[in-house]
């Protein structure tokens, strides 16, 4: 019997879902994604060099930034497969090198990835 009366509530309760579902209005609006170009302040490449003390990258220093690049936050990522550490700066006005601390020492491996990320002026 309660077998039963539980079956006949959920019927009931999925048929007002339903029901109320079926009553929502629907838009002939669409989602999208806009596109946007986001300009660079350089197209051309500059160095990238992981700096170690012992066999642990402490830090990693980038050079030849170009001067459009001045005042951009630098983001750095190293990731040897099982730790990472990040750092940031920013670059000089004029450009140049700039040398970015990693807040922890991850060890150098065949497999270490190093990612930059400038963001700004």
């Amino acid at each position: 019997m309660f077998r039963g009366l539980a079956v006949a509530i959920a019927c009931t309760a999925l048929g007002v879902s339903f029901g109320l579902t079926a009553s929502l209005s629907v838009s002939p609006r669409s989602l999208g994604a806009a596109r946007l170009t986001v300009p660079r302040c350089t197209s051309s490449g500059f160095g990238v060099v992981n700096n170690l003390t012992g066999s642990n990258v402490v830090s990693v220093t980038l050079s030849n930034l170009p001067a459009a690049c001045g005042g951009a936050t630098v983001q750095v990522a190293v990731n040897n497969g099982s730790v990472s550490s990040t750092g940031s700066g920013t670059v000089p006005a004029a450009g140049g090198s700039l040398t970015v601390a990693l807040a922890a020492a991850v060890a150098d491996t065949t497999f270490a990835e190093t990612d930059v990320l400038l963001t700004g002026p």
